[in-house]
């Protein structure tokens, strides 16, 4: 039946029976995760006190909503709050508050999870750990045996932990450090080497690694971004998606497609459904053979709070239908909530759980609503549906992505729409294929190769919406900034039903539009006509673009922290062709938007300094290099290189360290940056990567010419710059690239002082956005993004 039908479900035709039960069991837990157990204890008393109350007055249309009230008081009162009581007077509490060393025998609860390291300061990590959930099953902490049966998390090297599976025993040792509150965690352990004395997985785990491995081994034959998408369109596994890809998707409002939940459970038991009926079979046999590929698919994805919430929902759906009762979706949602929130209070706690449940309910109870509206207003059933379905869950899930990241994209709904089309057929045919595949090679790569088309689809909505002017609107996180977007929300949808209100809305969404969306964003004069250097805003790292005589070439310095921010930049500018990319050094923020500047350009080398560490920064470098076939070249103090407009002169590094004592020490890694100087056609600019106090001094020591008109900041302008190096610079204007909100401090107010006592005009890129450098009358001139040309201080 479809939702746009008229006579959709009004709220009294909803079983609201199981709500409060839910609402106490989620609300109880999550009060006691972030205020201690006692809260726990408090709510769920209330709760079985108004039950109380609820059975005394013999209703008999909530008798049973009275009742259920009545067990979630009591289990959040009692069993709950005991085990937030357990994880909080945990043995290892007190030895991870001390930093102690421990030895554990711990269980695997879930799949090891990458982590991305977006800034130079985790640089050791990178790509390369892992978060692993474990459960302790024995302990020591310094050679003493501990007490404790808690959780804890495992931040550990891919070597070894990557591809560990739930069920298996280990044996670690580790540092020991103190977990965040509300997790359940009894403390966090850094590992360095690899488990000991692992057991093998269950074989129903081991079956899925392999066809999640054999899905990846199929995919090999498309193009890189579609092969990364597509696990983790079917299975939620990102692993091998290009980060970019990762972060428009995110922009976009599409990230939710790659978090398996309800929406991949519906297709795949629906299509089961579907072929039963086509077949004639009866709804208990259809029941069952849903049921079976339900319970497939949970082994095959894994225990995640969304996948698990829409697995407990649609085994009850399931069931009522093999019972032959068709009832709501509704106390099927609630009574998932009831189940796992009981099972695993952590859920209560999971943004991707608290979406799952809120996108479901929205898709129950304002969807059918809003499509019914539309209908009954001329518009067709089938874009009735389209329209209703993602806005209804954009509604719903805005509070809790602004709170979670602090952005609400603004193109989520036409995104939603636009992919929606292609979201069945490309689920579909990737589980078959994970499920032939093994079987048989030849059938699952003609089943991929089906699915390439959708997926290159969903990327290029993805990426386009990404890239629409103010596709991402800023906003406050964490809970207030939640609770502002749903109160916001809220006022809108009441005033929709009013005439005039509309109205008034529409001219505040507007006025919002023109006040809150960044001018730099919308100005149609950017790039400034014959720019010739751009600090581009990266966040917290660099990337400099320097003009060289032709249209559409220049030379690339840094790459900045991640993918996608460099190459919106370059689009900007019109850049399709490098010549040479430089990386100054190989610290995260320089590096790690280094494949983004591949897509769409030819880059004719990377230049490197002498320094080589962090190795794996180095080995990330060298891999796209060869995967682009574009070779490496060293660079040296005393070089020059040139192009038509455009004129390099290497002045440093004057010393490189060991690796071995760079790996220790990323100061040492900072003073082995690349500082060159660049002639352009607006005058010269100084480029010192991060070098710091030493390899400033040394360039001062041996009498270096820094003399510039234009002085990048070393370091983002922190605090590690001596004021004679800014002095020798004698530079008319100083752009510093930094973060907005960054936990380092940057830049510096005694670095920022210095430069204003020296008459500088100082550029933020955090304040500014992009700024170019361009011809003046009387010298450079800088202009900030949207802003009009004008003459520095």
């Amino acid at each position: 039946m479809m939702l746009g039908r008229p006579d959709a479900p009004s709220w009294r035709d909803h079983d609201l029976r199981l709500v409060p039960a839910a609402l106490a069991a989620w609300g109880g837990t999550l009060a006691g995760l972030r205020l201690g157990w006692w809260a726990a204890a408090t709510f769920g008393a209330v709760a079985v006190v108004l039950s109380a109350v609820l059975l005394a007055r013999r209703r008999g249309r909530w008798l049973g909503a009275a009742g259920a009230l009545l067990v979630l008081g009591l289990v959040v009162a009692l069993p709950t709050a005991w085990r937030i009581r357990g994880a909080d007077q945990d043995a290892l509490g007190p030895a991870a508050a001390h930093g102690l060393t421990a030895t554990l025998r711990v269980e695997v609860t879930e799949r090891p999870r990458p982590i991305h390291s977006a800034g130079y300061a985790d640089q050791q990590a990178g790509t390369r750990s892992v978060v692993v959930d474990a459960r302790v099953e024995s302990a020591t902490v310094d050679g003493q045996p501990v007490a404790s049966t808690g959780r804890v998390l495992l931040i550990a090297p891919v070597a070894g932990w990557g591809g560990l599976l739930p069920g298996q025993d280990v044996t670690a040792s580790g540092r020991l450090a103190p977990a965040r509150g509300g997790e359940l965690t009894a403390a966090v352990v850094y590992l360095q080497s690899a488990p000991t004395g692992v057991t093998a997985a269950p074989w129903w785990q081991r079956a899925a690694a392999a066809l999640r491995s054999g899905l990846h081994d199929l995919c090999a034959v498309l193009p890189e971004e579609p092969a990364g998408l597509l696990p983790g369109l079917v299975l939620g596994d990102t692993s091998a998606l290009p980060e970019q890809v990762e972060q428009e998707f995110t922009e976009s409002g599409l990230t939710h497609l790659m978090a398996v939940s309800g929406g991949n459970l519906a297709i795949l038991c629906g299509s089961v459904l579907l072929l039963c009926r086509l077949l004639r079979i009866g709804p208990r046999v259809s029941a069952v053979a849903a049921g079976l590929c339900l319970g497939g698919f949970l082994v095959l994805v894994g225990p995640a709070p969304s996948v698990l919430r829409a697995g407990v929902m649609g085994g009850v759906a399931l069931l009522a239908l093999a019972l032959g009762r068709r009832g709501s979706a509704l106390p099927a949602l609630a009574f998932s909530v009831c189940v796992l929130v009981a099972w695993d209070p952590v859920m209560a706690a999971d943004f991707g759980f608290a979406l799952s449940v809120f996108a479901t309910a929205g898709l129950v109870l304002l969807a059918p609503r809003w499509a019914s509206s539309l209908v009954r207003r001329g518009v067709p059933p089938g874009y009735a549906e389209g329209v209703a379905v993602p806005l209804a869950a954009f509604v719903v899930t805005a509070p809790v992505i602004a709170g979670m990241a602090g952005t609400v994209s603004l193109v989520s709904v036409v995104t939603n729409v636009l992919a929606a089309p292609v979201v069945a057929p490309v689920t579909v045919l990737g589980v078959l294929a994970t499920v032939v595949g093994p079987w048989w090679p030849g059938a699952g790569h003609v089943l991929v190769r089906l699915a390439d088309p959708e997926a290159r689809w969903l990327i290029t909505v993805a990426r386009q919406g990404a890239r629409a002017p103010g596709a991402v609107l800023t906003w406050p996180g964490g809970w207030w900034g939640g609770l502002c977007a749903a109160g916001v929300l809220v006022v809108v949808v009441v005033a929709m039903r009013f005439r005039r209100a509309r109205l008034l809305v529409a001219m505040a969404l507007v006025a919002v539009l023109l006040i809150f969306v960044p001018p730099r964003v919308l100005s149609p004069g950017w790039p400034p006509k014959g720019w010739a250097m751009v600090e581009c805003d990266v966040g917290q790292g660099d990337a400099v673009v320097l003009s060289t005589a032709e249209a559409g070439r220049a030379v690339v310095v840094d790459t900045g922290p991640e993918p996608g921010p460099v190459d919106e930049c370059l689009r900007r500018l019109g850049v399709d062709r490098i010549p040479l990319l430089v990386l100054s050094h190989l610290h995260a923020d320089h590096i790690g938007g280094l494949s983004s500047v591949f897509d769409g350009r030819a880059v004719g080398a990377i230049a490197v300094g002498p320094g080589r560490a962090p190795a794996w920064a180095w080995q990330q470098v060298s891999q796209q290099a060869a995967a682009h076939h574009v070779p490496l070249l060293e660079l040296s103090d005393g070089q020059r290189l040139g192009w038509p407009g455009l004129s390099l002169d290497v002045l440093g590094p004057r010393y490189v360290t060991s690796r071995a004592a760079a790996e220790q020490d990323g100061t040492m890694i900072n003073n082995s940056s690349v500082v060159l100087r660049a002639t352009t056609a607006a005058g010269s600019v100084l480029l010192t990567g991060d070098v710091e106090l030493a390899a400033q001094a040394d360039l001062l020591a041996e009498g270096v010419d820094l003399h510039a008109d234009v002085l990048k900041v070393p370091h983002h302008g922190s605090r590690y710059s001596l004021p004679q190096f800014l002095t020798a610079v004698g530079a008319r204007a100083a752009m510093i690239s930094v973060g907005a909100g960054n936990g380092y401090g940057h830049p510096a107010k005694s670095t920022v002082d210095v430069l204003g006592t020296l008459g500088v005009l100082v550029t933020r890129t955090d304040v500014d956005g992009d700024t170019a450098v361009v011809p003046g009358d009387g010298g450079p001139a800088v202009v900030r993004r949207g802003e009009p040309r004008g003459p520095p201080r």
